[in-house]
């Protein structure tokens, strides 16, 4: 009998059951090797195979094609706000941002130290509840890229498609919350980067792609580990890598495949997501936050205009099994984080839970 509960946090974030029992078998003894996963050198023979297979793997799902390199590397988003125009703002150019919430203001805030940066489109008027229609973005004359961050957490809002970008300017997106959960269209992107710890993996491991020519900008004198040129060339193993994160999101990828790939995956999201969407629209005590156009598969933010009824309904579900779903704290209200690894029997229990709460409310 499992005593696991439903777990609905935004990240680190729930993981398949099935790659989680593969794991405690493999964190005692890997590939019949006699030494556990977490162990091994990232060096040798049994890790090579490892990151070999994650890397394939990887490229399948995604149908990557073979002019981008693939990189597992450390830092988080927050360093590729930093990298990104390091390597790809050259002085005198001017990078187009698209701003859809607090992540997005990260990013910019953190280009601005590195050079020019053009506001292309914002939601901040509207305290970020959608995302801007393609007529309201005004690029700057010649961006050296335009950069996105394809699902909100915080705001609970995703774009439905890549935002149009101006002709030879890389489109460069920060899809840490919904990367793999619908297929892609990879050759559309300049780079795509993304923290693994909400549908990939384990936190600690940022996974990039990028197209080849783009990998060799950037100064040559910037340091080492910031520079893309250099994972590339070292196989992202110019310094130790975290091996365990890299298997685990190998063994998600499996995992993913199983499920029908990103196109099964897909479908499966958007069912979960209508389910809990339906229950929210019908209800008479909670309102959606995003606007229904602009609405995110992965994460579902609702609340009721009264912080003490919201809170009241965050604690009663946790001691029902339902853990995670206070807001952010600078949104507050719920948040039903239901990326591709929360099951549908999850949604449907916090569904339900909806409905008995409601009658509890005068």
């Amino acid at each position: 009998m499992s005593d696991r509960i439903f777990n609905f946090s935004a990240g680190p974030a729930v993981l398949p059951e099935p790659v989680l029992r593969q794991a405690q078998k493999d964190l005692w003894d890997v590939a019949g090797s006699g030494i556990g996963v977490a162990e091994h050198s990232h060096r040798g023979k049994v890790f090579d195979r490892i990151f070999a297979e994650t890397e394939k793997a990887a490229r399948e799902l995604a149908g990557i094609p073979d002019g981008y390199k693939l990189l597992f590397l450390q830092g988080g988003a927050t360093l590729q706000f930093s990298m990104v125009p390091m390597c790809l703002l050259p002085k005198g150019r001017t990078a187009d941002y698209l701003n859809t919430g607090v992540w997005s203001q990260k990013a910019i805030a953190e280009a601005k130290k590195v050079g020019d940066i053009h506001v292309a489109a914002s939601s901040e008027g509207t305290n970020f509840d959608g995302i801007p229609e393609a007529s309201a973005i005004r690029y700057s004359a010649d961006p050296a890229y335009v950069h996105f961050t394809s699902n909100n957490t915080i705001y609970g809002t995703q774009w439905a498609a890549e935002p149009p970008a101006p002709s030879g300017a890389p489109l460069v997106c920060d899809a840490s919350s919904d990367i793999f959960s619908r297929p892609i269209d990879v050759s559309k992107y300049g780079l795509i980067y993304a923290g693994a710890q909400k549908n990939l993996g384990p936190s600690g491991v940022t996974f990039v792609i990028i197209r080849e020519d783009l990998a060799d900008l950037g100064p040559k004198d910037l340091p080492i580990l910031l520079q893309y040129r250099t994972h590339v060339k070292d196989g992202s193993m110019h310094n130790t890598p975290n091996t365990f994160g890299i298997y685990l999101m190998g063994e998600v990828f499996k995992w993913i495949k199983a499920e029908g790939g990103l196109a099964g995956i897909e479908e499966r999201n958007r069912r979960k997501a209508k389910l809990l969407y339906d229950a929210i629209d019908a209800s008479k005590v909670f309102k959606g936050r995003a606007l229904p156009g602009s609405r995110s598969m992965m994460n579902v933010c609702f609340l009721s205009g009264n912080d003490d009824l919201d809170a009241r309904f965050v604690s009663e579900a946790a001691k029902r099994g339902l853990d995670g779903l206070k807001g952010h704290r600078s949104a507050g209200g719920i948040r039903a984080s239901i990326y591709n690894a929360m099951p549908e029997a999850g949604v449907q229990a916090l569904v339900d839970f909806v409905h008995e709460f409601e009658k509890t409310v005068d």
